[in-house]
């Protein structure tokens, strides 16, 4: 199974990180307010990255590591693709 770590625009201009298997599903389901609550609170309005990974575990790894970045760090990998 591939999983996707994904970063989202919110409609403050915040950034949320997250993983899913399925993007589309997954930012539907923030749309409709299921899911994280920073996302329902905040309100998801794009996904401006997605990466690749093998297992949940790295999907997970990579989540932790993008949290702990800056925005200035965060918004130069998304200018990155």
């Amino acid at each position: 199974m591939t999983w996707f770590v994904y970063m989202a625009l919110c409609a403050d201009k915040s950034l949320y990180t997250g993983i899913t298997t399925d993007v589309k599903r997954r930012f539907a389901e923030h749309k409709a307010g299921i899911g994280a609550k920073y996302t329902r609170a905040k309100r998801i309005v794009k996904i401006l990255y997605t990466e690749k990974r093998k297992t949940r575990g790295s999907a997970l790894k990579r989540e932790m590591e993008i949290k702990g970045w800056n925005r200035e760090k965060k918004l130069k990998l998304i200018e990155s693709r």
